[in-house]
């Protein structure tokens, strides 16, 4: 299967077939420097054409059963599946990854094709009740053209969770990877897809910056956009969205809080810390950004995540390390200014807090205030802040603080106790008795406030609900004669 070599990215973008946009850039290895590819880089023009070819091509796509649109699915899960080392590698090389990261990843993609090949075969409508003597009912259907916009920091899942199901739904999509990750998250997917049998034209990526993402929310053509990425482009996208009268689904950052109850075991609780805080080097909406921690495990909990915060090393993840670099220096500067005014405003530097090139070593803050920068803020980077609380209500209003509102974990003894205070809390996640980052193909994601217009991703009712249009039907026999 040569559309896998490397060759294919070269200078290339994907708008129905393989095409040369105008422009191109080098792709690189965050963790070496090293150059990797040439991708094309689509420009506003690009993006135009790359959506009119979408419309163009999708009432067809539509017209296809959904058997076979569900087949086309499943032939590209079994794609992925025998070509996950392909789609690992460039995980690793391109976006950082470490290699468990990128194995997790990949099986997130496949479950996310096998969910999509269930979804388009999910019963589209409900039959109503009416005052007429005729069939009445409400069906859904495709909305068209959907525009995804997605990230460099789990790249493909983080576009497939959008493509896929709207794709299985007879939607046209195009996509927009960040450009930094745009073979794992972009043209990878389409080359798996083109495989699979997708008809031409239904699907395209285009790389590109701030103006072609612009083409793609304002082109009318495209009334649904699904974007991943920062509370701050979420806001300018759903704005900029809402003067077309366009729905935007936005799932945006997180400032995640652990709360670690007084019956907790501890070894267990800062094992979850650890993996929370640390895992792809702190780049997840998801990751424990904050660790409420009761006083009575204080000490014990923040000791023993120092110790394995010291144990982590930071390192290019092909030679096997398990925590690789973060994205570039404008990202590795930012976390170590939090980390530096949090410790200058009275955080002890308990580990970490240093860098090489652009690993930043895993880092734990104790002492912290809800009013500390790498507190408040959400950090996209490996550190772990810990504030100590005494009693639940002051737990819940040290979590309820945050303008964020995406995932919370509570980690105790009495399970159902945990559940129970969990009620108090806003947030569109909730895991008792595990850490904040999980993700599933059948589960509802989604968060409020900082973090998004609510669950707008997983499960076959959130994305049929994403990605159609409820239209009412009805029935008659004969037309009914009317007075005049």
């Amino acid at each position: 299967m040569t559309f896998f070599a490397q060759d294919l990215w070269n200078g290339r973008g994907y708008s129905g077939g393989w095409v040369h946009f105008h422009e191109t850039v080098g792709v690189t290895s965050p963790s070496t420097g090293a150059a990797l590819a040439e991708i094309g880089i689509g420009s506003p023009e690009d993006m135009a054409d790359a959506v009119d070819r979408a419309d163009t091509a999708q009432p067809s796509w539509a017209a296809v059963s959904a058997e076979e649109r569900a087949t086309v699915m499943r032939r590209a899960a079994a794609l992925v599946e025998e070509h996950a080392d392909v789609l690992i590698g460039w995980l690793v090389t391109e976006a950082g990854s470490a290699q468990g990261k990128a194995a997790f990843e990949v099986g997130l993609v496949a479950a996310e094709l096998h969910q999509a090949a269930a979804t388009a075969l999910m019963p589209y409508g409900q039959l109503l009740t009416s005052a007429q003597p005729r069939l009445s009912m409400a069906r859904r259907r495709p909305v068209g053209v959907v525009g995804v916009i997605s990230p460099f920091n789990f790249p493909a899942i983080l576009a497939a969770r959008s493509v896929f199901p709207a794709l299985a739904l007879g939607n046209a999509v195009v996509l927009k990877p960040d450009p930094r990750t745009a073979i794992s998250g972009g043209l990878f997917l389409a080359a798996i897809l083109e495989e699979a049998g997708l008809p031409e034209g239904v699907f395209a990526v285009v790389p590109g910056g701030v103006e072609a993402a612009g083409v793609l929310v304002d082109h009318p053509a495209v009334p649904v956009i699904s974007f991943t990425g920062s509370t701050s482009a979420g806001r300018a996208i759903g704005e900029r969205a809402g003067r077309h009268l366009k729905r935007a689904h936005l799932e945006l950052g997180g400032n995640n809080a652990m709360i670690v109850m007084p019956d907790v075991d501890v070894a267990a609780a800062a094992s979850a810390g650890a993996w929370g805080s640390f895992l792809h080097q702190g780049q997840i909406c998801m990751t424990t950004g904050r660790h409420v921690v009761h006083a009575d495990v204080y000490d014990e909990y923040t000791t023993l995540l120092a110790q394995k915060a010291r144990a982590l090393v930071a390192a290019d993840p092909s030679t096997g390390a398990p925590l690789g670099p973060v994205i570039d220096a404008h990202q590795r500067d930012r976390v170590h200014d939090l980390v530096t005014a949090s410790v200058e405003a009275g955080a002890n530097l308990l580990a970490g807090g240093n860098y090489t090139g652009l690993f930043y070593q895993p880092t734990v803050l104790a002492d912290v205030r809800t009013d500390h920068p790498a507190f408040t803020e959400e950090v996209f980077g490996p550190v772990a802040p810990i504030l100590r609380f005494e009693d639940a209500d002051e737990a819940a209003d040290i979590v309820n603080g945050s303008e964020y509102g995406l995932s919370v974990s509570i980690l105790a003894g009495d399970a159902f106790a945990a559940l129970e205070f969990g009620d108090h809390l806003r947030c569109g996640i909730l895991h008792i008795n595990d850490q904040t980052v999980d993700d599933e193909a059948q589960a509802p994601f989604g968060g409020t406030g900082f973090s998004g217009n609510g669950a707008r991703f997983g499960g076959h009712e959130a994305n049929i609900e994403a990605f159609t249009d409820t239209q009412w039907v009805t029935v008659q026999s004969r037309i009914r004669p009317y007075p005049f």
